[in-house]
């Protein structure tokens, strides 16, 4: 009888691919760079395709081989592929999807650098991106043609902190022929079963939550293989050779190989380590959440606070029935003006001043003049971000002493 595990006994005791020389319960680290035969049929097998096995590293690495392994367990996906860092996992999803002359629809109100590659580098290839107000089906639907091949969101918009109807977009997406592509990386696979919600393909930068105290730069794509890839022109003569393992075989053949964005032994073996006791990590997260929320809503120099774990939050709703009311752990608040977010960010003492999400640490950041700052002031107003707004990655501190931290920088405005 095969017993049902919940997430963490899953990551957990996800089985080695192939049984350990020494019987190590953790996969060890394979630094080596190539892979010996045992004869010339069995390699040229492996460079067919045939059969799978470890030729190169570039190209796959056992220790990587365990951590998309792993993710794929606890996703219940049909394949994952681990790559070099999150944008890696974006660009490489798109190159495999979209020929030149097509289109994908996505929102303005995205993590910057994911907003400048659909924005410049992809509409250099000849890839055009509508961008509209996801939240609104009548313009998505308006925006759809025939070259329209993927719909790309954010499950909850970097640092926007909004969230839309996931099901309802992908159902309109489906009824066109179109992928669903849905960044996941602040509701990582413990809070938000993407399958369930029609999402197609999630991409992620597992530096973030996955690798359990920022101490690995990486990133994954997960196909939950529900799409029908013929469908899709760029992956027609691919679905030829290998039906709905298409796009993975894409990715990992051609767009993969060819662009060399591949995972580290090490990053794999702190990912490996993170994914197991990333829930526990987030439970805490979220807590630490909803009392410094409601620490921000009593304070008087506090104008907005916006997390949509808490009560009264527009986006509550949706968070509860998308994450199981564990909408990851970004919040923001603006106070009255950019001089004033300075004086607090200067102020603060344990909270640390880092553009990273989902460290253990609280990390904190003033997102205008950092990780917009190359972008016109228009451009920010459009993507909603605004001079006032502060973003704060909760950690697992203890939230007592992040609110006395928090406390006396207000004190100093």
């Amino acid at each position: 009888m095969t017993i049902k595990k919940g997430y963490t006994s899953q990551s957990i005791h996800t089985p080695f691919s192939k049984k350990d020389a020494h019987n190590s319960l953790h996969m060890p680290v394979y630094d080596g760079v190539a892979y010996e035969f045992d004869s010339a049929e069995e390699i040229e097998e492996a460079f067919m395709g045939k059969k799978f096995a470890h030729a190169y590293s570039r190209t796959s690495n056992p220790t990587v081989e365990h951590f998309e392994n792993k993710l794929k367990a606890v996703t219940e996906a049909s394949s994952v592929i681990a790559l070099s860092s999150g944008m890696a996992a974006i660009s490489n999803t798109f190159l495999a999807l979209v020929e030149s002359g097509a289109n994908i629809i996505s929102s303005n109100h995205l993590f910057g650098h994911s907003y400048a590659l659909l924005k410049s580098t992809l509409q250099q290839w000849g890839i055009e991106v509508r961008f509209v107000d996801m939240s609104d089906l009548k313009e998505i639907e308006k925006n759809i043609d025939g070259k329209t091949r993927a719909v790309f969101f954010e499950t909850i918009t970097n640092p926007q902190l909004e969230i839309i109807d996931i099901a309802a977009v992908a159902k309109l997406a489906h009824a066109h022929n179109i992928a669903v592509v849905a960044d996941t990386t602040v509701t990582p696979p413990y809070v938000f079963k993407s399958a369930k919600f029609g999402v197609d393909i999630e991409v992620m930068s597992t530096t973030k939550f996955i690798s359990g105290g920022a101490a690995a730069v990486g990133g994954a794509v997960v196909d939950n293989g529900t799409f029908n890839w013929s469908k899709l022109p760029a992956l027609n003569k691919w679905v030829a050779n290998f039906e709905t393992k298409a796009f993975e075989f894409r990715v990992r053949k051609e767009i993969f190989r060819h662009l060399g964005g591949c995972m580290s032994a090490h990053t794999a073996h702190f990912l490996n380590l993170g994914l197991d006791i990333l829930a526990l990590r987030l439970d805490k997260c979220v807590q630490n959440c909803i009392e410094l929320g409601r620490f921000f809503k009593e304070h008087n120099k506090v104008k907005l606070v916006r997390y949509p774990g808490l009560k009264g939050d527009e986006a509550y709703a949706l968070a509860q029935t998308q994450f199981g009311g564990k909408p990851g752990a970004v919040m923001t608040i603006d106070l009255a003006s950019q001089e004033e977010c300075y004086l607090f960010l200067n102020r603060l003492q344990m909270v640390r001043r880092a553009t990273n999400l989902n460290d253990n640490k609280t990390l904190i950041i003033h997102p205008w003049s950092t990780i917009y700052s190359e972008f016109s002031e228009e451009e920010r107003a459009e993507m909603g971000i605004r001079k006032s707004m502060i973003r704060i990655s909760i950690g697992i501190e203890d939230a007592e002493d992040l609110i006395n931290d928090f406390k006396q920088a207000l004190e100093a405005i």
